[in-house]
């Protein structure tokens, strides 16, 4: 009986889709085999999934970026402005969220969709100057630095901000009008904001933590307090903290978009070849800044999360996570190039990220040894990328 000339393609695409979880469970059974006391233990398995859940929500839209053959440097910046922003309003609200009743939960979900409006706010600028209109970022900038200059200037706050909004609003006309288009590199784009989103948290934070109230929020990355038996089975509500349910949700919901909607076939297509979707009738630069408000939005509630993991608003917080990011999609098999990438294949690798992080720490690996590992396996996964890409070819 012949065989069939598909088996080698087929069983490339298996390997392709299993590589990252069988990695993931490669690399586990190693740190459980060396460390069996600490390793596997429901305690230190908890703390991987709370690692997890940030980085990886921050990964889902960053994989809809490389898809889309784009990237985003600024996701450890927006991350920490997004948690000083949460801790800003917090502490403004006052004491409002140490109540358990509505005050408590209404105030912490004000301060989290402020956070994660912010969030989207810097998102859609990423997107307006990828897709070359400039000119729009810099007639709010131009409202909102000369609504500053007034209200520093003794003007009262009703009269400044119309101001700002006349001088925004003139200089978009103006912009409008002379209709330029400078479409910038994603890579230029989100490395200025990498530093302007940093620099921002720092300044509303005035270079220091700020340490709101006790909040609801800060139960979100917490595993409830039960004992494992037979009765737990029955409470899945129980089994992961509410922030890994949130991520978990999310995954499906982004994997869904990807696969299922028209959204998600553009990114593809315009990830593939941007000429070709341009030419097929694909609206390119709707498409894009679409997504990166989409991707700032995902960043956005993994800052909440992150927020709620050290219940602090921390300017420097999130450092490198920009790198957690990348790794976790280029191990789940996104290309650099665009037009490939899983859902499933970067939730196994933002897994794989905790878990080697996590494993390093408790084998007595000091940190800068873990940063080289981390920026080994980046290396490692673009190079078997290129390979993959190779033998395709």
């Amino acid at each position: 009986m012949p065989s069939d000339p598909r088996l080698p393609t087929r069983l490339r695409s298996v390997v392709d889709q299993l590589g990252p979880l069988l990695a993931l469970i490669g690399v586990w059974s190693l740190f459980a085999a060396m460390r069996w006391d600490i390793f596997p233990t429901w305690e230190n398995t908890q703390s991987i999934l709370l690692q997890t859940a940030v980085i990886g929500i921050a990964a889902l839209g960053g994989t809809m970026v490389i898809i889309s053959g784009g990237i985003d440097l600024s996701v450890g910046s927006l991350i920490a402005l997004v948690s000083v922003t949460v801790a800003l309003v917090l502490r403004g609200l006052g004491d409002g969220g140490a109540d358990s009743g509505m005050n408590g939960y209404g105030s912490a979900a004000l301060a989290a969709a402020i956070g994660i409006g912010v969030a989207g706010l810097c998102g859609v600028s990423i997107g307006t100057m990828v897709i070359g209109r400039v000119g729009r970022i810099a007639a709010l900038l131009a409202g909102c630095l000369v609504g500053f200059i007034a209200w520093r200037s003794g003007l009262d706050y009703r009269v400044a901000l119309p101001l700002a909004a006349a001088v925004g609003a003139a200089a978009w006309w103006g912009e409008s009008k002379l209709n330029l288009s400078i479409p910038l590199s994603p890579f230029i784009v989100t490395l200025g904001m990498w530093g302007a989103l940093r620099g921002a948290a720092k300044g509303l934070a005035d270079n220091s933590a700020v340490y709101p109230p006790p909040t609801p929020l800060n139960s979100l990355m917490r595993f409830p307090s039960v004992s494992i038996d037979a009765s737990l089975i029955l409470r899945p509500q129980h089994w992961w903290s509410p922030g890994v349910w949130i991520f978990l949700a999310l995954a499906c919901f982004i994997a869904g978009v990807l696969r299922y909607t028209q959204f998600g076939r553009h990114i593809y297509a315009i990830g593939s070849n941007e000429q070709t979707a341009r030419l097929c009738g694909i609206h390119v630069e709707r498409v894009k800044l679409k997504l990166y408000a989409c991707a700032a939005l995902l960043t956005g509630i993994a800052g909440v999360l992150q927020f709620s993991f050290v219940e602090v608003g921390d300017p420097t917080t999130g450092a490198s996570y920009e790198l957690g990011v990348i790794a976790a999609a280029v191990i789940g098999g996104a290309s650099l190039s665009g037009g490939v990438g899983t859902i499933l294949g970067t939730v196994a690798g933002a897994l794989l990220m905790s878990t080697i992080n996590n494993g390093c720490t408790k084998i007595g690996l000091e940190v800068w040894m873990q940063e080289i590992v981390t920026g080994a396996i980046i290396v490692t996964a673009v190079a078997l990328d290129k390979l993959r890409h190779r033998g395709a070819g």
